[in-house]
């Protein structure tokens, strides 16, 4: 396998050169198993491990190695290698992890596509769609929605959903399959172009690793039923992982996201709900919450309409995830820097000891 096959591009290739990687092998790291990574290059696929450097330099866990990173690493033998640098990623689907505490997941990154996944069943919920179109906004990946087991709804049922999206989600795509009949099939491969990268993203239970076997045309994840008694889906895939497709596209599959915070300090929240925002401009304070003041365009519109007042108020919930998130990394950034001045003054008395 090529390395253009797995995404490399020149712009890759250009901070090889620059970084003077040649005397390394360059992969992608298809799969993640706690600090473990399997790489797959133009030789094989290897086992491997960080180095020391780069685990102590590490400022965070995004620093750390993910699903769909390049990377320059030394091959030792057929079974292990170590990993040496990350190149620069051009996009990061990244959530808040469990409990809201500031600590960031890395999701995936350099994804061109996310297919967000909802099963018209059971699982679809327009407010979970908005929160998944925050995170593709602020990680820079192009949304598609994909709603799935089309064949357990009726057509009246089906044709319910797709109006409730379009009238609250406007210019994003959406596809409806089944994998039973395999409807909409032709119309999802079309999508998927050679060399891009697509991530699923999505609850359990929604039709992730079926999907997967049946663009894959191989079975590649185990899939399991509803369970009866919760009438939720198991959890079927435990791992992230990467794999290519016989049409030339590359695929992540993720295990089921029970929790979805964002971790957004960008432009997410403003993409997704661009229609509030737009409002916003009109309203008679410049620091309005759209909560409750006099004057407030976005309220006006809400009431006359032209703003979904669900989207509204999940926007005000998401808003209020947001300010938390930016408050609790700007708490964790100040401990960080007194920390650091207490080990540089530390550091100083040690110095001066010695003397």
């Amino acid at each position: 396998m090529k390395p253009e096959d797995l995404g490399y591009n020149p712009t890759l290739e250009k901070f090889r050169e620059e970084q003077n990687l040649k005397d390394f092998e360059t992969g992608r790291v298809i799969a993640e198993h706690k600090e473990r990574y399997i790489v797959k290059t133009s030789t094989g696929e290897y086992e491997a491990e960080i180095t020391g450097n780069i685990r102590f330099t590490a400022q965070s866990r995004e620093d750390f190695p993910a699903v769909g990173d390049w990377v320059a690493l030394n091959v030792y033998d057929s079974e292990f290698a170590i990993i040496h640098k990350l190149f620069p990623r051009y996009s990061v689907i990244k959530r808040q992890g469990a409990g809201h505490t500031g600590e960031v997941q890395i999701i995936a990154t350099n994804v061109d596509v996310a297919f967000l996944v909802q099963a018209v069943d059971r699982d679809f919920n327009l407010n979970r769609l908005e929160r998944y179109l925050t995170i593709c906004h602020a990680s820079k990946v192009s949304p598609v929605i994909l709603l799935t087991k089309t064949d357990l709804a009726n057509k009246h049922r089906v044709a319910e959903i797709l109006e409730s999206i379009e009238q609250r989600i406007k210019n994003i795509p959406v596809i409806a399959v089944s994998s039973e009949t395999q409807d909409g099939y032709k119309e999802l491969k079309q999508v998927i172009e050679k060399g891009k990268t697509y991530c699923l993203l999505g609850s359990s239970g929604v039709g992730k690793s079926t999907l997967l076997n049946n663009l894959s045309g191989k079975f590649l994840m185990r899939t399991d039923s509803i369970s009866q008694s919760t009438n939720k889906g198991r959890h079927v895939t435990s791992h992230r992982e990467l794999i290519v497709l016989e049409s030339g596209g590359i695929l992540v599959d993720n295990p089921g996201m029970r929790e979805v915070g964002i971790a957004d300090n960008s432009s997410g929240l403003e993409t997704t709900f661009d229609k509030i925002i737009r409002h916003s401009q009109n309203c008679k304070f410049k620091d309005c919450t759209h909560k409750n003041e006099v004057g407030c365009s976005v309220i006006n519109a809400v009431e006359n309409g032209e703003i979904d007042k669900k989207s509204y108020e999940n926007y005000l919930k998401l808003e209020r995830e947001k300010a938390h998130y930016e408050s609790t990394i700007e708490e964790r950034r100040k401990k960080e820097k007194e920390f650091g001045k207490v080990f540089k003054n530390y550091k100083k008395d040690m110095k001066k000891n010695k003397f």
